[in-house]
Parts: structure tokens; sequence; C-alpha cells
């Protein structure tokens, strides 16, 4: 579904990626570990296509979209969810989802679907009420129900638990780990929580300093190693 091949990336004179690659199945849970800072949200902007990539490629099912703006890339069945939600503020619950099928025909984006208010009940009791008078842990789900109704092949969620209540999180790996049962989606879950990430995730990649340090499936992985490169 994805590969990714030596990317690399700059910021100015900072060289913030260093050759990072990794691959993810259909139906597969990649978990990508590191502190903040170590590149995680950049190698996810870069996978969008909001930063450009200086070296490497990107493919999503074989074809090469290293050089693809964000909204084709949306087309053709990514979908992010950003650290921090950016959902629309003054739009209504009910607007914000609808967006999230602004690449669908309009005959395919008239409904939103039964499946969203089954996976987030509390949305369908908050429909008309503005995206920015919801908590934190409800705009979190209002960003991943808005993401679903794409259809997308693969999912992106960068740090869906920060600064997100417990009782919301357990929501939310409820949500991924029926996504991850139903075997249909992609699902690449950026985390520097070991214990939520090892939870869910199939397979691992750890960065440092925006070179990866360690990667495997959840049998491979030496957790006290993985702990080691998340410590403070």
């Amino acid at each position: 579904m994805l590969q990714v091949g030596q990317l690399n990336q700059y910021y100015g004179s900072s060289h913030t990626l260093r050759g990072v690659s990794l691959s993810l199945e259909q139906g597969q849970c990649l978990a990508l570990l590191g502190r903040n800072g170590v590149g995680k949200t950049t190698l996810l902007k870069c996978l969008m296509g909001v930063l450009p990539v200086a070296k490497g490629h990107v493919s999503l099912e074989g074809c090469d979209i290293t050089k693809l703006k964000p909204h084709e890339r949306a087309a053709l069945g990514i979908a992010y969810v950003p650290q921090g939600r950016e959902i629309f503020a003054r739009l209504t619950v009910e607007e914000n989802l609808m967006m999230g099928m602004a690449t669908k025909s309009a005959r395919k984006a008239s409904t939103i679907r039964d499946e969203v208010y089954e996976l987030f009940p509390v949305l369908k009791e908050m429909l008309h009420r503005r995206g920015g008078d919801l908590s934190g842990g409800q705009q979190q789900q209002l960003a991943i129900a808005r993401a679903l109704l794409a259809d997308p092949k693969l999912i992106i969620l960068d740090e869906p638990t920060e600064g997100i209540q417990p009782s919301i999180i357990k929501d939310i790996e409820r949500v991924i780990r029926l996504l991850r049962q139903r075997g249909d989606i992609a699902i690449l879950l950026c985390e520097q929580y070991f214990d939520f990430a090892h939870a869910l995730a199939d397979k691992f990649v750890v960065l440092s300093r925006g070179e990866v340090v360690a990667s495997g499936s959840q049998e491979q992985m030496d957790h006290e190693d993985v702990k080691r490169h998340l410590a403070v």
C-alpha cells in the first residue's frame, strides 16, 4: 500500500530526515515512534505532499506519488489527521464531516454514512454545534471521522492521543482496532507513547534525529530498547 524509500528532507541547512525507509501493507497498522522533535511530523507532511522531498521516493499501491500535490494524494486515497486536529472551528460538526467528502462526487458526498456515527456516537448528538465548541477529545474524534469519510486506503494519524482525556483515548483505541480488524485500510500511527502503539500495531519504526534507529514486527522489537529511544 505504502512504500517509502530513502527519504531525505531539509529545513534550511538542517537535515531533518536522513534516508528514512518504511513499508506498509493493506490491513496493517504501522506505529511510527519517537520523541518530540525527531522528525515524525516532518515525515508525515512529506508523505502528504505538504513538505517537499529532497531525495527519495513515496509510492502508493506501486505508483510514484513523490511529486504529487496534497489534494492529488487525497484523491488517490490518503487521509491525514494532523497533530492538533485542525478542525474548522466556525463550522458545525456536520459541516466539518461533509468537508471530509470533498474529493467525492456531489451524489456520493450528499450523505454522512451511519458507520461514522456508530464509531463516534457523540458526534451525532452534536451535529449542529460548532467545531470550536467541542472539547479536545471530541475534536479529535471529529477529525478522525472526517478523514474516514474520504474512504481512504491509507489513514495517517499524527499523535491522536496528545492532550486527550483517558476515556477518549480508549474510544480512539477502539476505533483504530476496529479499522485494523476490518482489513481494508492501512494505518500509519504516529505516537510517542509506546504502550498505546504496542496495543495496536503490527510493526514499528522508531525515529531518532531524523533517522530510523529500529524497525520490525511486534515480535522482533525489544520493548526496553524502544522505550529507551522514547525516554526524555
